[in-house]
């Protein structure tokens, strides 16, 4: 090797070294800059302490209100309207007359069909003596017999023609709002009043297939309606369909529930909560501490500082720190939720201010104002 490469290769050797001593310094200078720098303020976000607590298992679904009999009360024939003997939205008594149309002819038709029925039965009789002597032959008795039939049935139908003629509710309940009057002219079918039994009254509504094993005849449920947000109605499940709709995959429930104010009318729209099983212990939180990503639900749990590394300030007495945490939630109850796997009771999780942290965000806790965790809320007037 000559002597001029060998001063090249110190030459070279000299100028790694010094580039390896800047990049070290300049390392060293940043390292020390990143550790005297402020660290982040914290943040203020409020925080509970997860418990168990029973919990009863439910279904839930929407159903619609079903009277347990109603009916448009029509006119079998037609007819002129004489007098109406109700008010609309009354209740009625089963047989009770609620209209009666004009029979005047039919009622004089019915007398005369009913006289003749008399003189056949007269002359019957009258024959009938004279067939015990032998003044007349049985040919004779028997077409008296027949002809006073044959007036009789034609008495009887007038008779059923003159009784259409009053309309009565066919069963107890409350009737509708009418719109016929005192004069009309009415067709057969015509609507006179809307007639519904509604205490109790049915509710019906729809559960999916996979939660059908826990249900049964006589389970309780709860219902609630929004025209009477406040009111809980208690009823018990009294029918469930014999088949599964193939195209929701969906069985109908029938429900039969106490109606004594007559609140709950027919078409009205319910909540329908059915209690199934025995309560269970759940890890509940509020709904508002889970935060829910297309990749999975994550809560914040709150845990004391760690200790610095190397080089680093040491935190200061009672820092708490935020980490993230997969958890698995299971069923929902007013502002509650279950958490089925990713936590453990007595952790610290927090319930509001979620979206400014980070796994380490340093956290003070404020509770000042917390979320609602009510596992019955009701609506808030304001």
């Amino acid at each position: 090797m000559t002597k001029r490469t060998k001063r090249m290769l110190i030459m070279l050797g000299a100028v790694a070294l010094l580039i390896a001593l800047l990049a070290l310094g300049f390392f060293l200078h940043i390292r020390q800059l990143m550790a005297s720098s402020p660290k982040p303020a914290p943040q203020t976000v409020s925080a509970t302490i997860i418990r168990k607590v029973d919990w009863q298992p439910h279904l839930s679904s929407v159903g619609t209100l079903v009277a347990v009999r109603g009916v448009d009360v029509t006119s079998e024939i037609a007819g002129l309207v004489r007098t109406i003997n109700f008010k609309s939205g009354q209740e009625v008594r089963a047989g009770q007359v609620l209209l009666q149309l004009n029979a005047d002819a039919d009622l004089a038709q019915l007398r005369a069909l009913e006289a003749a029925a008399e003189l056949a039965a007269s002359v019957l009789a009258r024959d009938r003596q004279q067939f015990a002597v032998q003044a007349i032959s049985q040919a004779q008795i028997d077409n008296d017999a027949a002809d006073l039939k044959s007036k009789q049935a034609l008495a009887a139908q007038q008779a059923a023609l003159v009784a259409k003629k009053t309309i009565r509710a066919p069963f107890a309940g409350k009737l509708g709002i009418t719109t016929v009057n005192p004069g009309q002219y009415l067709n057969p079918g015509d609507k006179i009043v809307t007639l519904q039994t509604i205490d109790p009254i049915y509710v019906d509504f729809y559960i999916p297939q996979k939660q059908l094993g826990g249900l049964q005849v006589g389970q309780v449920l709860n219902l609630t309606s929004d025209a009477h947000a406040n009111t809980a109605f208690a009823g018990k499940v009294s029918a469930i369909s014999s088949k599964v709709d193939p195209a929701t995959r969906n069985v109908q429930v029938e429900a039969t529930v106490a109606n004594p104010q007559r609140q709950l009318l027919p078409g009205m729209f319910a909540n329908v909560h059915v209690e199934v099983g025995g309560k269970q212990p759940y890890l509940t939180l509020p709904q508002t501490a889970i935060t829910y990503n297309p990749y999975g639900s994550t809560v914040f749990v709150v845990h004391p500082a760690p200790p610095p590394k190397a080089g680093a300030p040491p935190p200061k007495a009672g820092e708490l720190v935020v980490q993230q945490v997969f958890v698995t939630t299971g069923e929902t109850r007013g502002d509650q939720v279950a958490v089925l796997t990713g936590l453990t009771e007595g952790q610290q999780v927090v319930t509001s201010g979620q979206i400014k942290l980070k796994n380490g965000s340093p956290v003070v806790i404020s509770n000042v104002v917390e979320p609602r965790n009510n596992p019955q809320p009701t609506p808030q007037e304001h």
